[in-house]
């Protein structure tokens, strides 16, 4: 074999090497383009999820956070009523004593006739009471329809005192039964209109007449439409 055989198979041999080491090269390329396009895929991967964890670490926390301020709100809300029926409950007491004093209970009840003869302005009414109190309404009868015309300057209408159905007895230590603290309910004479001028009934409306007041001089003034 001549030096040039020899050298052309030298080239031939060194374009191989050179060629393989080109496509080697670019097998290397390609397999880091890839493994980098995988690691960022992974990684994306990797944000996603922990972004998905942290937001529902952060709903969590928000729920966590809406349900410990609505217990508080509830407590608060919880507290305010019971204050409010604390006081409820003592007007009631109160009322009790209303009647002990027969004077003054007495002329109660006139002015409780009266004003219930007003309001119902029928020709014909009967008055129910509760039994112990029967004789102080039989008396208070005609001074009370005296009082109507002096007042209102027109003839009182006829007032008939129920001795057969009577209001619920005076209150007694159990809550278990119902009870009446005074006064007295009205009734047309078909018995079709009611007015109930009962202590209890004035208490009920009273209580909700002055809720806003008692609500704003026990906690402060609050915004309108809360509570």
């Amino acid at each position: 074999m001549n030096e040039l055989e020899v050298e052309r198979q030298i080239e031939q041999m060194v374009r191989f090497i050179k060629q393989e080491a080109e496509e080697k090269a670019t097998e290397i390329k390609e397999f880091n383009l890839e493994k980098l396009q995988l690691l960022e895929q992974e990684k994306a991967k990797i944000r996603k999820e922990y972004e998905r964890k942290e937001g529902q670490v952060d709903v969590k926390k928000k729920i966590e956070y809406s349900k410990q301020l609505n217990e508080m709100r509830l407590k608060v809300l919880t507290a305010k009523e019971g204050a409010i029926q604390e006081i409820l409950q003592d007007a009631k007491a109160r009322l009790r004593d209303v009647s002990k004093n027969p004077a003054s209970y007495k002329k109660l009840l006139q002015d409780l006739l009266v004003q219930a003869m007003r309001k119902l302005n029928e020709p014909k009414t009967t008055v129910r009471c509760r039994q112990v109190d029967l004789m102080l309404v039989k008396e208070v009868v005609d001074p009370a329809r005296k009082a109507y015309t002096a007042m209102f300057g027109v003839e009182a209408p006829a007032v008939a005192v129920d001795q057969a159905n009577f209001l619920a007895p005076p209150p007694t230590d159990s809550d278990d039964v119902e009870s009446c603290c005074g006064g007295i309910v009205l009734f047309s004479g078909d018995g079709r209109i009611t007015c109930n001028n009962t202590l209890d009934d004035r208490l009920k409306i009273s209580y909700q007449a002055n809720l806003p007041t008692v609500r704003a001089k026990l906690f402060g003034v609050v915004a309108k439409g809360q509570h």
